[in-house]
Formats: C-alpha cells, sequence, structure tokens
C-alpha cells in the first residue's frame, strides 16, 4: 500500500505552533502518514511584501521540525517556475515519487476560494483534500471532490500576527518553536 503525504503548502513567514499544531493532529487523527511543509516562494494570490528570502523561511521550517520524522520541510517550488501553482507542484511530485499518495492539507479560507486556483478542478478530481478548521465568513461552497474535514483545533495565530508583533517591539517567544524564535532575534527579521 502507498504511503499517504500530506501536503501542507504555505509561505510559512515564519512558520509557527500554529502551524504545528495543525500538522500534528493531522498526522494523529487521519490516515496520513507523513506530513511535508511546502515552502511556497511566491503565492500568486499574496504581494511579496515582508515576505521573508525563501532559504530562509525554508531553514526555520527545518528548525520547527527537526528531530521529528513524521514532517519534512521541502523546498520543491524553489525549483518550479513562478509563481507557485499548486497544480503543478503536485504534478511535478507525482511524478517524481510514484510510490507516494499526495493529499493536499489547506485551512477553510483556502478551501473557500479554491474555485479561483489555476486547474483547480483537476486537482479536484485527482487528490484528495483534508481541510482543517479557520475562522472564515460562512460560504455555501458546493465543490465535488475528495473532501475530508478534519476537526482540528481552530489556530487563530498567524504569521502576520507575528511580524506585526516584532515590528511593533512585542515579544513572540511562545507563540513559535525555541529555535525559530532565536534565528528570527539574532537574524533581526521582520523589523
Amino acid at each position: 500500500m502507498q504511503k499517504k503525504i500530506g501536503l501542507f503548502f504555505g509561505s510559512f513567514n515564519p512558520i509557527h505552533i500554529g502551524h504545528l499544531i495543525i500538522g500534528e493532529y493531522v498526522i494523529e487523527n487521519t490516515d496520513i502518514d507523513k506530513l511535508w511543509f511546502i515552502i511556497t516562494p511566491h503565492n500568486p494570490f499574496k504581494e511579496r511584501t515582508n515576505l521573508l528570502e525563501e532559504n530562509h523561511r525554508y531553514y526555520m521550517a527545518n528548525m520547527a521540525i527537526e528531530n521529528d520524522n513524521r514532517f519534512k520541510a521541502s523546498n520543491i517550488e524553489f525549483k518550479l517556475t513562478k509563481p507557485s501553482y499548486t497544480v503543478n507542484t503536485l504534478i511535478h511530485l507525482s511524478e517524481k515519487y510514484p510510490q507516494y499518495t499526495f493529499n493536499l492539507i489547506m485551512g477553510e479560507d483556502n478551501y473557500n476560494s479554491i474555485d479561483k486556483w489555476k486547474n483547480y478542478q483537476f486537482i479536484l478530481n485527482n487528490y484528495a483534500i483534508y481541510v482543517y478548521p479557520r475562522k472564515t465568513e460562512d460560504k455555501e461552497v458546493n465543490i465535488k471532490g475528495n473532501i475530508k474535514h478534519v476537526r482540528a483545533p481552530l489556530i487563530e495565530i498567524s504569521s502576520s500576527y507575528i511580524r506585526n508583533c516584532i515590528k511593533g517591539g512585542k515579544d513572540f517567544k511562545y507563540i513559535v518553536p525555541e529555535s525559530v524564535y532565536n534565528y528570527i532575534k539574532e537574524m533581526n527579521f521582520y523589523k
């Protein structure tokens, strides 16, 4: 039986405990065997403002999950055409790793707007999507596909909140893993 890999896409600018809590919940409460954090160089739906250089974000993701073999940080999108489209990454990974079954892990906010994604119908027809709760406007989504709603905790921490804390001179020590906290402080990021 093929191993099921959950792909958790994001800028991870920076990675924080909310990402890790969702990742752990998915691993422990679904049939996903391993979870890969796919660091996106540039999300086509977001501006590049305040986007830390991709290798720093990848390094922090690796620090956050070191010693936990359930997780992997991936820089696969760094080598693909930009901007990064999920469909291109999925096709690339499926061709490169035919021994795995790939599944998307996404928040309700992204799920509610998946119809704006490039080739979203191809994604829905070929990949399972595990959707975790996010605080969003109630929107009736009528999307057909292999959609699994995961009752993960509602996490209201965001990377933008952390960046705003740093800009405002507030501490953020318990919102990110200690190694990530130390690296951000040492490098003077997000000031």
